[in-house]
């Protein structure tokens, strides 16, 4: 009985410490975040080209990020956009911060205080004018541009590598 016990415990905090490392993951296995990024060119604002609806964004439309460096070094992050069924302008107000070093755009954003969540850029362009960006799970994922539009060869090529990184790109919602 006392060695069930003991097995028993030891399968739970297996478990557990399963969890707790799943948790704690900022980016999907097999995803690659860019290297040699380039935090300082990432900052100024963004929109929303597409993404894989989630409840925060859900009925949003016309969205805007917006980075900026803090004192501290993290970066400040200004989410707009318009609700549709509310019949106005939303926004949230995070925090995000590198995981390791600033070259690799690996990040942890939160929006709720101690709770953060992936955020990776894991394709960009020279410019840095068109980003692909992933959150801690295969639900998270946004085309971004520096303008209102994206050229349809740098569309194709960011879901292409999405699609490689096992996304659904067929459950984007486009911004129109």
């Amino acid at each position: 009985m006392n060695r069930k016990k003991t097995v028993t415990a030891a399968l739970v905090a297996i478990a557990e410490a399963s969890l707790v490392l799943k948790s704690r993951r900022t980016i999907p296995k097999g995803v690659k975040a860019v290297h040699h990024f380039e935090k300082e060119k990432y900052l100024g604002k963004w929109y929303e080209i597409a993404r894989l609806d989630f409840k925060f964004e859900r009925n949003l439309k016309n969205v805007t990020a917006e980075y900026s460096l803090k004192d501290n070094g993290m970066i400040k992050v200004v989410n707009r956009g318009y609700n549709v069924k509310k019949e106005k302008e939303e926004q949230s107000v995070g925090k995000a911060k590198f995981t390791g070093a600033d070259s690799v755009a690996k990040l942890k954003v939160s929006f709720f205080g101690p709770f953060y969540s992936g955020y990776n850029v894991i394709a960009i362009d020279e410019g840095y004018q068109y980003a692909l960006v992933a959150g801690k799970s295969h639900k998270y994922l946004w085309l971004l541009s520096r303008e209102k539009a994206m050229p349809d060869s740098i569309k194709n090529e960011y879901l292409a590598v999405a699609t490689k990184a096992g996304y659904n790109v067929n459950d984007l919602v486009w911004a129109k």
